[in-house]
């Protein structure tokens, strides 16, 4: 028999832990990007979208990746920031630096026989979105520009990065080259996450090289109080994007936004969304780990009901609305039959509310309960056969 009983949430107090999904609300807000993807960082869940997995061309965004790479590598030792590099006028070089040769966009300015650090490097990718420095990077990690790229793809896969390819070092248009907005949002959270101790960098404002002094090309941070990054992108094939993030009462955001028709279009929109964020939504501790939720019926057993709970607290991000008007609903097959062990899954949890998805959260038994043995064994079952589980 299948056991279904709901009720309102406002019963549930509780604390933390995440809850991810995506399209989590009805999507009630436009915007002029042809993709985007708004998270709140904590739990990971998606606040807005539009064509978030559609493969798009990713421009500089896709630096990020390459800067990933280096972070992980400062991270584990492998270099330092303090590593010194030299640059050698190889093909590398005169690719992206060579003012012969066509215009191979943003540059650093890293000229053939400097001795430059690693952190220069990094700093000319981030904050001057430097062309040349995603090639001098490369070749100063694994010696060979294609093979750190075949690391960029390996990692992808890692961060389960499911619609994203990489052909170059610094987003160059390339047919093959794409990444999703997803899965921009997806490596701007991991890199916020996994390396504070050098996110910092993205949010510097300026970077002098070779007597060169370039502002951030992110114009967010000047724009928007609490913006800390993270990348700018553009080409005529994808427009103007952004990759973003910032705090706010202890609350960070992250955003995605491409297909934008210009610098300041991207800047507008993305600070508009990202209040909208901050303002619309807030983080709600729903249940606690070890939380009775209900009591299950359970058949021969020396119990009549076993305790349901859930075995990891549950936080949500959502509007505010959405939250008052939040139901919850136990759905299980019963009664359950004895013996039942202390963690064994019995029923699903289904917290719903207009407009947003339906999140589904395992329920287990809370305590063992034997089998009932002998005459009472059969008076139970008797018992129920005539009059139910409540007797009634």
């Amino acid at each position: 028999m299948k056991f279904n009983k709901s009720f309102r949430l406002l019963a549930f107090t509780g604390l933390v832990t995440v809850a991810s999904f995506s399209g989590a609300i009805a999507q009630t807000l436009s915007s002029p990007a042809k993709q985007a993807i708004l998270i709140e960082a904590s739990t990971g869940d998606v606040l807005f979208e539009k064509n978030a997995d559609e493969q798009m061309t990713p421009s500089s965004m896709s630096k990020l990746m390459t800067v990933y790479i280096a972070f992980q590598q400062l991270k584990n030792g492998s270099i330092s920031l303090d590593d010194e590099y030299y640059v050698e006028n190889t093909p590398t070089w005169q690719n992206w630096r060579n003012t012969s040769t066509q215009d191979r966009g943003s540059t650093m300015y890293v000229n053939a026989g400097d001795t430059v650090t690693i952190a220069d490097l990094l700093r000319g990718i981030i904050v001057q979105s430097g062309n040349d420095a995603c090639a001098q990077l490369a070749l100063a990690i694994a010696g060979d520009v294609n093979v750190f790229v075949n690391m960029m793809n390996d990692e992808a896969a890692n961060l389960g990065l499911t619609s994203s390819n990489f052909m170059n070092t610094n987003g160059w248009p390339d047919p093959e080259h794409y990444m999703s907005a997803r899965d921009i949002a997806t490596l701007s959270l991991a890199l916020a996450t996994e390396f504070p101790e050098y996110y910092s960098i993205f949010a510097e404002r300026e970077f002098s090289y070779a007597g060169v002094n370039q502002p951030n090309r992110n114009r967010l941070l000047y724009r928007m109080e609490g913006a800390d990054g993270l990348k700018t992108g553009h080409t005529e094939a994808g427009g103007y994007g952004l990759a973003s993030s910032a705090v706010s009462a202890d609350r960070r955001l992250v955003l995605v936004v491409n297909g934008m028709s210009s610098d300041n279009a991207r800047i507008s929109e993305s600070t508009r969304l990202l209040n909208y964020g901050f303002r619309n939504f807030g983080i709600y501790d729903m249940l606690e780990a070890g939380q009775v939720i209900d009591n299950a019926d359970v058949w021969l057993g020396e119990e009549a009901t076993v305790p349901l709970i859930v075995e990891e607290g549950v936080t949500l991000s959502m509007n505010r609305q959405a939250r008052r008007n939040m139901t919850a609903k136990v759905v299980y097959d019963g009664p359950v039959p004895a013996p039942i062990q202390k963690g064994q899954p019995i029923a699903t949890l289904e917290l719903s509310s207009e407009g947003m998805e339906t999140k589904s959260y395992p329920l287990v038994a809370d305590n063992d309960v034997d089998t009932l043995g002998g005459m009472s064994r059969i008076k139970a079952a008797f018992g129920y056969m005539l009059m139910g589980s409540s007797g009634e």
